[in-house]
C-alpha cells in the first residue's frame, strides 16, 4: 500500500474524517486528488512526515518503516560491514554504492534512517546531504554520516544537517545505540 485514503488516516490517528480533511485543506498533510473522483490520497511518506512533524505516535502498522536503513557508501567493504552491523541489530537495510541509486532508493525503499559517506565519486555525500535537508518531503529522514574525513569536516556535516556523525573506524555498539534511539 503506497497511498492512504482520508478514512485510513482518520482510523490510524483516531480522529474524525472531517479532521483529516481539514488537515489536508490547511496544508498540514500533503495529498493529491484522484482524477474524475476528487477523492484525496496521501502517500505513506507524507503521512509519516506529518506524524513526525506533529510529534504524533506512529501506528504499529507503519513501525516497519522506522526500522529501514539506507546505506550509501561507495566502498563495498565498508558498506558490507555497516550492513552486517545494522542487520544484526534487527533493521531492514538496502545498500547503494553511488549517488544515482541513492536518490532512487530514498523514494522506493522509504528508509527512515540513512548512513552516508561524504567522499564518493560523482555526486558526493555533501550534495546528497544538502539535497535531503533542502527538501521538505524528506524531513522525517535521520542522517548518520559515517566518514574518515577530519574532525572539522565532520562538524561541518552536522552544521549542514547531519543528525549524527561517526568517524571511521566507528564503534559498532555506538551505531546500534544511535539506530535504536532513532527508531523508538
Amino acid at each position: 500500500m503506497d497511498t492512504l485514503t482520508t478514512g485510513d488516516i482518520a482510523k490510524y490517528c483516531d480522529v474524525n474524517l472531517r479532521t483529516v480533511i481539514r488537515w489536508i485543506d490547511k496544508g498540514h498533510i500533503k495529498s493529491f486528488k484522484l482524477p474524475g473522483r476528487g477523492n484525496n490520497r496521501v502517500l505513506i511518506t507524507d503521512f509519516l512526515s506529518f506524524l513526525n512533524e506533529h510529534k504524533m505516535p506512529i501506528p504499529k502498522e507503519f513501525r516497519e518503516y522506522l526500522k529501514r536503513v539506507l546505506i550509501i557508501d561507495d566502498d563495498e567493504l565498508m558498506s558490507r560491514s555497516i550492513n552486517r552491523v545494522i542487520k544484526g541489530a534487527g533493521f531492514e537495510t538496502l545498500v547503494v554504492n553511488n549517488s544515482f541509486h541513492a536518490g532512487e532508493a530514498i523514494i522506493s525503499f522509504l528508509p527512515s534512517i540513512i548512513t552516508l559517506d561524504l567522499q564518493m565519486p560523482g555526486i558526493d555525500g555533501w550534495k546528497i546531504l544538502e539535497h535531503i535537508k533542502s527538501n521538505p518531503d524528506f524531513n522525517r529522514l535521520k542522517i548518520i554520516v559515517i566518514s574518515a574525513m577530519p574532525e572539522n569536516q565532520l562538524r561541518l556535516a552536522e552544521e549542514k544537517g547531519a543528525d549524527v556523525v561517526l568517524s571511521k573506524p566507528f564503534d559498532n555498539r555506538e551505531l546500534v545505540r544511535i539506530l535504536n534511539n532513532f527508531s523508538s
